[in-house]
């Protein structure tokens, strides 16, 4: 790789400590800085996911101690989102239609992230509406959970800002639900990008790659003491918007450049 490992590995650390600070595991900028290490782009969702299943466990015991995940309301987001991503995962795609794939999602989840103040100021207009569309809750995660499935990203980053755009509760309860989707979907996503090679890559995955993988739990572990001690979130979340759209410009450039 052309990072090399030890330099990816203190990077997926310091990714790893930005997104757990505020609730994410951080799919979308390991699978971008993989991208860029030129990673069999086979591989990439498959490190990525493994990563985001590390680093959100934690979060999402912590979250379940503070009393914050309420699984009567989690339950329809994950109906079909949990199926969804296991199907994305199964789907064989060429080298050039995942790169574009994965860079619109990049630049969609920057833009997300940038655009998340609006959508707590717009959240309360929304409420009454979605308290009356039961469909909506199944629908938006089936279609996250199936591009999360097909790149290798958790989806919390996608699931969010809509949450907050519709009001769904609280910026709290709304993080712990994105811990938990992501935990989700991250392990279906992952058991179908594995059954693609008969769970033949996973064991020499885990023998190459394993300095990231230290990275990440180290990382994540640094990111849940950052968010008790009351980092920034605004400011966490514009640097690594602006981290995932430059990665997205990159992998246009080299696409259509």
């Amino acid at each position: 790789m052309a990072l090399g490992t030890a330099g990816l590995a203190l990077l997926f650390l310091l990714t790893a400590a930005l997104y757990a600070s505020v609730g994410f595991g951080g799919g979308s900028t390991y699978i971008a800085l993989l991208a860029l290490a030129d990673l069999d782009y086979r591989l990439l969702p498959i490190v990525a996911l493994i990563c985001n299943i590390i680093v959100v466990m934690g979060g999402t015991v912590r979250f379940q101690a503070r009393g914050l995940v309420e699984w009567r309301r989690i339950w329809p987001i994950l109906l079909l989102s949990v199926p969804a991503a296991w199907i994305g995962g199964r789907l064989v795609i060429d080298q050039g239609s995942f790169l574009i794939l994965l860079g619109f999602s990049l630049a969609a989840a920057g833009l997300l992230l940038l655009a998340e103040p609006f959508f707590r100021k717009r959240g309360d207009a929304f409420a009454e509406h979605r308290a009356k569309q039961f469909w909506l809750a199944p629908t938006i995660g089936g279609g996250i959970g199936f591009l999360s499935g097909m790149v290798g990203i958790g989806g919390g980053i996608f699931l969010a800002p809509i949450l907050l755009l519709i009001n769904w509760s609280d910026s709290r309860r709304i993080a712990a639900t994105a811990s938990v989707f992501i935990l989700v979907n991250s392990i279906s996503g992952l058991a179908g990008q594995l059954a693609k090679s008969a769970w033949g890559q996973g064991t020499d995955i885990f023998l190459s790659y394993w300095p990231l993988f230290v990275g990440v739990l180290v990382g994540g572990q640094i990111g849940s003491f950052l968010a008790t001690k009351a980092l920034p979130e605004h400011w966490i979340r514009r640097l690594t918007a602006l981290l995932i759209l430059y990665v997205a410009g990159r992998i246009f450039w080299q696409q259509f450049g």
